[in-house]
């Protein structure tokens, strides 16, 4: 029987490292940020339904998808994120079920559902274990600002949009805590991968 794992964390936790370490040593990843990104390509359901929803000033000179103005957009905005997750969330779970069935059927071991929103939209009810990426507020918004290039209001704006990350932890089987350095993060996951074989 395949081993669903659950793995989620805060943007700018570091989840996206985990899901990288448990790839890299041959554990399947099922990543929903990916699957939407395929969803909004141009001629894909996603794209069509979101432009048909918010109207053409959401894409780029050439016509595809300008994810920085709809993320600007929809995090300073609760009633543009339900929408957006009412036009998304139905599609990428359709994939990502399906995905799961495949390697189901092919009967691998153990598979990552590489999952943001994993709580918020009811996938921990199709895992066996959830893996929860923890950091403090103050690293998560410097590294958020760091990498998005956001100032700290926008920063603070998409933490807050988003479940409080010690909620998320109280309700894990695993917490991985990303506050030490990156030697800290890999003896953490692999004792998790240890546990997974």
């Amino acid at each position: 029987m395949t081993q669903v794992v659950g793995l989620t964390g805060g943007i700018a936790s570091g989840k996206s490292t985990v899901s990288g370490l448990l790839g890299q040593v041959g554990f399947p990843i099922i990543d929903a940020d990916l699957v939407a990104h395929r969803l909004q390509q141009p001629g894909q359901p996603g794209f069509e339904r979101l432009v048909e929803r918010f109207g053409r000033s959401i894409l780029t000179m050439d016509g595809s998808l300008d994810r920085q103005r709809l993320g600007q957009f929809v995090f300073n905005n609760q009633d543009a994120r339900n929408q957006l997750n009412q036009v998304m969330q139905p599609l990428i779970r359709e994939t990502i079920m399906g995905q799961l069935a495949g390697f189901t059927k092919a009967a691998v071991p153990a598979v990552i559902l590489d999952v943001p929103l994993l709580f918020e939209q009811g996938y921990d009810e199709d895992c066996d274990l959830v893996v929860v990426v923890t950091v403090d507020k103050a690293t998560q918004l410097a590294r958020l600002m760091k990498r998005d290039g956001l100032s700290q209001m926008a920063a603070q704006a998409r933490v807050a949009a988003q479940m409080p990350l010690n909620e998320k932890a109280a309700r894990a089987d695993i917490v991985i805590d990303n506050n030490g350095d990156d030697n800290h993060l890999r003896q953490q996951v692999a004792q998790l991968v240890k546990r997974l074989n």
